[in-house]
């Protein structure tokens, strides 16, 4: 998502771009902000709670529900989960760009992208015009705002999906396999690479069998497991 700022003249730049951002958590981007998330991990101290550098996940149900909310079934789950209504347009997928801001400085945003960014124009359209509702500034919301650089969804989807697949990128996508499947997901490792979630994301931390309480249940289900292999 690094290209979401930059001109149709700096897009050729957009490889090295994501060698950077696959090669580090998406909290480690900004120095500034990793910085307060490694003040955060030296300074917390709970009995209960273990360590950690973010108290969010990088995917969660949310997270695709928010990326995917202009085509079904997740219209229908985005409902579901903001309890019979969508979100607030301010907080909904509606800009490439300001989503890129917010996942590089606030500090409970370090949500990856999903798959269908890089094949699936439709997720960027309002092919189904749905009534999104109207933000505080009174725009309608609808179709996402791309960079300056996409001429259409289509066109977008087709330079994001060629980066993804360019030589700089395949040659350094291992490391970010490291980060979410690999030696540095848990421990050690993964405190030297500033990448400790919040402790329920962790399988084996949590027996969900023992579990009662149904707004505890929910919670982490929307927040997420990280993937253990």
């Amino acid at each position: 998502m690094n290209v979401a700022l930059m001109k149709s003249s700096e897009i050729t730049s957009y490889f090295k771009f994501v060698i950077f951002y696959i090669m580090q958590p998406i909290g480690a981007l900004n120095p500034d902000r990793l910085k307060k998330f490694q003040e955060r991990y030296s300074s917390f101290d709970d009995p209960v709670i273990p360590k950690f550098h973010y108290g969010s996940h990088y995917s969660s149900a949310g997270t695709v529900l928010y990326y995917l909310i202009r085509v079904e079934p997740f219209t229908t789950l985005a409902i579901k989960l903001q309890g019979g209504k969508f979100d607030h347009a301010d907080r909904m997928f509606s800009d490439i760009s300001a989503t890129w801001n917010g996942v590089l400085e606030d500090m409970s945003d370090v949500k990856e992208l999903v798959p269908e960014l890089f094949y699936l124009p439709e997720v960027l359209t309002n092919e189904n015009s749905i009534d999104f509702g109207t933000t505080q500034l009174g725009g309608k919301l609808d179709t996402v705002k791309l960079p300056a650089w996409a001429e259409n969804p289509v066109d977008f989807v087709h330079k994001h999906r060629m980066a993804l697949e360019s030589e700089y990128v395949s040659s350094h996508l291992h490391e970010w396999i490291d980060l979410i499947f690999g030696y540095k997901q848990r421990g050690k490792e993964a405190i030297a690479a500033n990448n400790v979630f919040f402790y329920i994301t962790y399988e084996g931390t949590v027996d969900i069998d023992k579990i009662s309480d149904p707004v505890y249940l929910r919670c982490i289900f929307i927040f997420s497991t990280l993937i253990v292999v």
